[in-house]
Formats: C-alpha cells, sequence, structure tokens
C-alpha cells in the first residue's frame, strides 16, 4: 500500500491550514485575558480562571480546551487546567515572554491589512496605503496606544534572539555603536550589558524612542547609551563605528532601503560597519518564516525580506562591501558590510 498522503488526508491538512486565523485569534485572546498569569503547575477549573481574568467560564473552558490542543495549557481528566512550557511564554513576567506578539497580530488594523492581500498582490500596492491612505509609521505617530504595543510586540520577537545575535557578533571591536530604528533599546542594552567596552546611541523616531531613556536606565546603562530621536530617511547620529539595523530595511522598499545605508555610510567612521540584522529568504520551497515575513512587508510596510544577491547589490550601491552572511541560532542572519576598499 502506497504512504504517499490521499487527497482526504491533503484536504484536512488544507483545511486545518485555512484556518489559521483562528489558532491567531485564540492565542490572542489568551494573551489579552492574561491567562498565562494565572494557570500554573495547580490544576484551576474553568470558572475559577474566569472568575480571575473577568471572562465567562463556560466559554473560557471551551477556549482553553482548543488551546491545550496546540500546546498551550494542558486539560486534566477532570477538567482542570494547567500550565504548559510554551503557555509560560505567554506570562507577563517570563523573561522571554512573547505576550507582547499575539496582543500586536489581534489590532483592528493588523488584521484590515492581512484582509486586503487580495488587492495588494493583484495591485502590488501596500493594503496600509490603500486602505489608510497612510504608511504604518504615520498611522500610529498619533496612536500612543498602538505605539506602545506595536514596540512589546518587537521586544518580545527580539528578547528571544538576543544570546544567538550576541554571541554570534564580536560587538567589543567597536567604541561608539550606533542602534538605528533601534526601538525602545532592547536590544543594544542587551549588547552594552555582554560588552562593556562600547558606548551606545539608540536612534528612533521620537515618539518611539520615549520608551527608551527608561529601558536604558533600567538596565543601568545611562552613563554608555544616548537617546536620540528623529527620521532615518532624514540622517543618522555621526561618529559611529558601528551601525547596527535589526529588522528596519525589511520595512522599506529598495529605494528607501538606499537613502538610510547612504546616510550610514557618510555618518559613520571610515573603518566602521553596518550590521543588518534581519531574516534571509531561503531556497524554494524553504524558509516558511521568511516567505510569510516577506507577505507581512507586502501588506504592512512596503517593504520585503531579502536574499543574499539582494543584500550584496544594496550594499555595492551604498559604499559597503558584503563580508559575511552569518546564520545564527536565532532566525535571524548577521549581513556585515564594510566601506569600500579603495581600489
Amino acid at each position: 500500500m502506497s504512504s504517499a498522503a490521499t487527497d482526504s488526508d491533503l484536504a484536512v491538512t488544507l483545511f486545518r491550514l485555512a484556518n489559521g486565523y483562528q489558532v491567531t485569534q485564540a492565542i490572542a485572546v489568551a494573551a489579552a485575558l492574561g491567562l498565562a498569569d494565572v494557570i500554573d503547575a495547580e490544576p484551576r477549573a474553568a470558572d475559577e480562571i474566569g472568575a480571575t481574568v473577568g471572562a465567562d467560564g463556560a466559554a473560557l473552558y471551551r477556549l482553553l480546551r482548543a488551546l491545550t490542543t496546540i500546546g498551550i495549557f494542558r486539560e486534566n481528566e477532570d477538567r482542570r487546567f494547567t500550565a504548559t512550557a510554551m503557555s509560560e511564554l505567554l506570562r507577563s513576567d517570563h523573561p522571554n515572554s512573547m505576550r507582547g506578539w499575539p496582543e500586536f497580530v489581534r489590532r483592528g488594523y493588523h488584521w484590515a491589512v492581512w484582509g486586503d492581500l487580495l488587492n495588494s498582490v493583484r495591485t502590488g500596492e501596500t493594503a496600509m496605503k490603500h486602505l489608510y491612505g497612510a504608511d504604518v509609521w504615520q498611522f500610529r505617530a498619533d496612536k500612543p496606544e498602538e505605539t506602545t504595543i506595536f514596540n512589546a510586540a518587537m521586544s518580545a520577537l527580539a528578547r528571544n534572539s538576543f544570546h544567538a545575535i550576541v554571541d554570534a557578533y564580536d560587538f567589543d571591536r567597536f567604541d561608539r555603536i550606533v542602534d538605528v530604528g533601534g526601538g525602545t533599546g532592547t536590544l543594544l542594552a542587551q549588547i552594552l550589558a555582554v560588552y562593556l567596552h562600547p558606548r551606545g546611541v539608540v536612534f528612533d523616531l521620537p515618539h518611539v524612542v520615549q520608551e527608551a531613556t527608561a529601558e536604558i536606565d533600567r538596565a543601568g546603562l545611562a552613563h554608555r547609551c544616548e537617546v536620540d530621536g528623529g527620521s532615518y530617511l532624514d540622517g543618522v547620529p555621526e561618529g559611529g563605528d558601528l551601525y547596527i539595523l535589526k529588522s528596519v530595511l525589511m520595512d522599506c522598499p529598495d529605494d528607501q532601503a538606499l537613502v538610510i545605508l547612504r546616510h550610514i555610510r557618510q555618518a559613520m567612521n571610515g573603518d566602521g560597519a553596518v550590521l543588518v540584522i534581519e531574516t534571509v529568504t531561503s531556497a524554494p520551497n524553504e524558509g516558511e518564516l521568511a516567505a510569510f515575513s516577506d507577505l507581512n512587508m507586502l501588506v504592512a510596510t512596503g517593504g520585503r525580506v531579502r536574499a543574499r544577491d539582494h543584500w550584496d547589490a544594496l550594499l555595492t550601491d551604498t559604499g559597503f562591501d558584503l563580508v559575511e552572511v552569518k546564520p545564527t541560532e536565532s532566525r535571524f542572519s548577521l549581513i556585515e558590510g564594510r566601506p569600500t576598499a579603495r581600489r
């Protein structure tokens, strides 16, 4: 008998994949209710949990039962629930908490732009512009709550790649590290905590870096790290010998990416480097995370996830040589550029 999947098997798989939005919302609601903060190793009934978090016990039981089938929480024989290793990552106090990400992806505008994917594929137009007449940064600029939620989501993603990034690169070679588009400063704070020689600058839009000062202060790094507000499309702080761009250029179409890299080339010390930290596209039929991240860029920002040869071209056009594309233990690769050698 053939071991190949039957049409019936494939139909079940396709049905499950097409219903992926249901999983997204279930996890997002668990995060919004803070379920992981109240479900631990001690079994608890849905009615008791519901009374704590403000939810209907019967409806909550149905949500929890669904979540157990994907490894988030565990149901005992007596219909009581306990934590799992995955649900622990939804705790607000977990050092590697991912709670910020599902909190972000349930936002109405994020769902709306993905709902407009068909138009983006047909026209090449970013869904944010099509639906809201603004790019995602303009949309959030006057919405502090959305900015805070987005920053928390970015920190959640970055938090789980910190060690892989810090361990994969020698940041101690540099005197002044500028994190361009550095958000709340979470990554740079981690780098400076491990490497004691460099000083740092977190640079991002003024309404974004408002939270960076507190992050740097909490890390006890105010004496070694500055916070600077501005647009990287207009320029970047001068005098750095390492410029970091983590998940920044993927948000940008090529013309904007070229502008940012040229600003960095002009601002950096002559023997400096640029370190792009991003997902790189994989071989055909591989790289699910990179491919779907690329679709997210299509609908949300107008940017893209790029391949190695694409990075080579962008760096060459802006006065850099591509030195290395180095995978890490996370989903990110380190793309290092050095100023083009005089020939």
